[in-house]
């Protein structure tokens, strides 16, 4: 496996330990992110420290998990980004789009923050 998961307190965290996610890698990802999606965990972090490289179908990628989280109610963060997947990210405008963050640590504080907000609010309706 290309990519690892973890799920904790119904957050997956996704690990990318390629270096390149490009079209090689891609549809492994995509395939991790609808199988997620799919057991029913809608908050998802993509932590792309350790990939140094990406092309349009690795951005693809990002996008499906982005677009499944967002369709089911949840949220999706990306962590970790290199300076060269960063440029990709800022000259496609996607981080107008895309929740990003330093690290797949403070995405997950950032989704635990906003299930614990929606729980609170509709709790006082």
């Amino acid at each position: 496996m290309k990519f690892s998961t973890e799920i904790k307190d119904k957050i997956a965290i996704v690990t990318s330990q390629v270096e390149k996610l490009d079209a090689l890698h891609a549809p492994e990802l995509k395939g991790e992110l609808v199988r997620i999606a799919k057991e029913g965990t809608n908050h998802i972090v993509l932590d792309l420290e350790q990939s140094r490289y990406c092309d349009s179908s690795g951005l693809s990628a990002v996008l499906i998990g982005n677009r499944l989280c967002r369709d089911s109610g949840g949220s999706f963060v990306l962590s970790g980004l290199q300076p060269s997947v960063e440029k990709l990210v800022q000259i496609s405008q996607l981080d107008k789009v895309l929740k990003i963050v330093p690290t797949a640590s403070e995405g997950f504080d950032f989704l635990v923050m906003e299930i614990t907000e929606k729980e609170v609010g509709s709790g006082s309706n």
